[in-house]
Formats: C-alpha cells, structure tokens, sequence
C-alpha cells in the first residue's frame, strides 16, 4: 500500500523524496545558525495553510513580534493566518515542553484536538534536548514526544542545531534513531564563499537521492536547485 504524502511546501524538494514527507512522520531538520532552518519549517506550514490544514509552531527561541516582521520579508503574512485560524504560534520554555510529555500533552493536546491540526513544527528542538543529562533519558524524552505526535495524526518538523560547523555528528543521537527522515541544511564556506546546500540524509520508505543539492533562500522563500554541490 503506497504511503500517502504530505507537501514540504519547498519548491524543488518533493520530487527528491517521492512526493513529499510521509503523513503522520516526524522530520528533522538540522543545520547551523542561519542555514535557514525556520524559513523551512514556518514554509512548511504555510503550505499546509494554504490547503486548509490548521497548523501550530511551538518555539523556544524566537518572539513572535520578530518572526512575523522576519517573515513578511517573504510575503508571507502570518498574522492573517492567525486571524483564519489556520496558523497557531506557541512561544513555549524547554521546561514548558517537558511538563506536557509528563501531562500527556497538556494545553497542545487541547489545542491540536480544538482546530483539528494536521502539521507541526517544534523549533528547535536543541534546546529541549538540553534539559536531559545523560542519553538513556534524553532519548525516553524524545521518544514520548514522538508518540505525542503521533497520537496528534500530525506530520511534524523539528529543527535542530548542528554540534560543528564540520556536521560531524551534526545529529544527536538520541533523535537519530527515532525520527522518520533528517534533512540536513548546509551554509558551508567554500574558497571564501559561502554555499547553500540541503542533503537528505534518511528517510523511512523512501528512495533518496545520494546527492547534496544546492538551495537558495529567495524573495519568496526556500527552494532547491538541480546544481549538484560538492562540500
């Protein structure tokens, strides 16, 4: 049975992964700071906004004044999503996220159930993974918030922070094992210019490509080139 499949919102990118993130996955997609991350991941959303799919952005990071002035930049008015209902914006601590996996989801739950929510974006999710000492517990974490999701019968996004600019080990391992695909977003320096980039590393039941692509952050937001990059 083929699995049905949810548009990235990312021009360029759902004919490298059959057609889209599986429905109901949870997606990472990690990169260094200003790889382009939340444009992603609030582009994914969209998307679902303009199909008629409620949508909710949990942050840890950014402020909701900054990110809708950020985000007009693209064209991308996020206040009159709100307004429709559509888009929903949870500024949120660590320790905020770690009460609703004790909870079962708390106020979220109530909120995904309320506008019947079919996407999800939790940026970043570097921040929550610092709240837990060591692995054995950093990956029960991770894995009761995966099941929250699932039992939301939403496709998610989280984003993650790389560890090194060199993207060794750029994925915890804790989140490695679990999610269903890693993106990874590069902004590599290359003979004094810096190269945009995306590599897809995995993704469940899907045939990728080996290659890395590159990826330009336009007037109108993210989208992936056919130039094949070598980093």
């Amino acid at each position: 049975m083929k699995k049905i499949r949810v548009s990235s919102g990312i021009p360029g990118l759902d004919k490298l992964i059959e057609g889209g993130f599986k429905r109901n996955s949870v997606n990472l997609v990690a990169g260094e700071p200003g790889a382009g991350k939340t444009i992603f991941a609030i582009q994914f959303l969209l998307d679902g906004c303009k199909r008629g799919e409620a949508s909710i952005y949990i942050t840890f990071e950014e402020k909701k004044e900054k990110m809708y002035e950020d985000m007009a930049s693209f064209g991308w008015d996020l206040a009159k999503y709100e307004k429709h209902g559509s888009f929903h914006f949870l500024e949120y601590t660590p320790e905020q996220v770690k009460k609703l996996l004790v909870e079962g989801g708390g106020v979220v739950d109530a909120l995904v159930e309320k506008i019947k929510a079919k996407r999800i974006v939790i940026d970043s999710i570097s921040s929550f993974s610092l709240l837990y000492e060591d692995e054995l517990t950093k990956k029960e974490a991770a894995l009761s918030l995966f099941e929250l999701i699932t039992k939301w019968n939403c496709t998610a996004v989280l984003t993650s922070q790389s560890k090194s600019a060199d993207h060794e080990n750029v994925v915890d391992a804790a989140l490695e094992f679990e999610v269903d695909s890693i993106l990874i977003l590069y902004h590599s320096k290359i003979k004094g210019e810096r190269i945009r980039a995306l590599e897809i590393m995995k993704m469940r039941g899907t045939e990728i490509p080996s290659k890395t692509y590159g990826l330009s952050i336009t007037s109108k937001g993210i989208i992936i080139t056919k130039d094949i990059i070598k980093l």
